[in-house]
């Protein structure tokens, strides 16, 4: 009888920890469905933001956001061809491309890459699903018009974006482009503090914001100095798409709130 009650004892601890375990792991599940809604816009999962790419080669992006004006553009363009920089990104606004054609074919045709600065400039992260999907794809219908070419690359308005933008603009076929160097251009510093940012941030695989809108002011003064510099440095240049063919791109955090002009 010992013996028999000894096996029960055991044979009861046994099916209280496998009870025990099993309860874990049903928890553990749950917890991992809960938090399905919250991964990060960053995971494997989901579309990303890209604001860099590693890479061990000295490769830099310069981009042009364009979304008004048609003073500056032009001064812009004839420094990039002075000093035979042949490959960088702009990213333009639908409505400016409307009306400034001429200037979408001198980019286009100067061989440089153009992708999609949305339509309305306003924050997209404040708009509904449909809105959003509405803005991208009027913007993508009027550059494919004028340039004759499907942009895929996007730049939102404002650097605005939450996990439904991404998402939307993936399904329309869109990488979502941020950088990791800001010229801060677009406060007007002074030409020198431009420099400075752009020359003492810059690391291969980085992709820099600069402008070309009116408002804009000192960049066509301050970007010979930095192609002069970053060429010292043994950086050369090329356009988004070719840092994307680099390799993995690098993510980072949401980022919710309007981040430049």
């Amino acid at each position: 009888m010992n013996h028999e009650f000894f096996f029960y004892v055991l044979n009861g601890k046994k099916i209280k920890r496998f009870f025990i375990v099993a309860a874990a792991a049903i928890f553990a599940i749950g917890v991992i469905y809960v938090e399905t809604d919250n991964v990060t816009v960053f995971s494997e999962e989901l579309p990303a933001a890209i604001y860099s790419v590693p890479t061990d080669k000295k490769l830099i992006a310069l981009t042009f956001d364009i979304s008004w004006g048609d003073k500056r553009t032009e001064p812009i363009l004839k420094v990039l061809q002075d000093k035979k920089v042949n490959k960088s990104t702009f990213f333009l606004s639908s409505p400016w491309s409307k009306t400034h054609p001429e200037l979408v074919n001198q980019i286009k045709d100067r061989g440089y890459e153009i992708g999609s600065h949305g339509h309305k400039h306003e924050n997209y992260s404040s708009l509904s699903d449909e809105d959003i999907r509405k803005q991208i794809s009027t913007a993508h219908t009027t550059l494919t018009e004028l340039t004759g070419q499907s942009p895929k690359l996007i730049r939102m308005p404002n650097g605005d974006f939450d996990k439904r933008v991404l998402q939307v603009a993936s399904t329309l076929g869109y990488k979502t482009i941020q950088w990791d160097t800001d010229s801060l251009d677009w406060k007007n510093p002074g030409t020198q503090v431009i420099i400075d940012r752009v020359v003492k941030k810059a690391h291969p695989g980085d992709i820099v914001l600069l402008h070309a809108s009116d408002s804009c002011k000192q960049t066509h003064e301050a970007l010979p100095v930095i192609i002069d510099k970053l060429r010292a440095q043994g950086y050369e240049f090329v356009t988004v798409s070719e840092l994307l063919q680099q390799g993995t791109v690098k993510g980072k955090e949401v980022r919710d709130q309007a981040l430049s002009l």
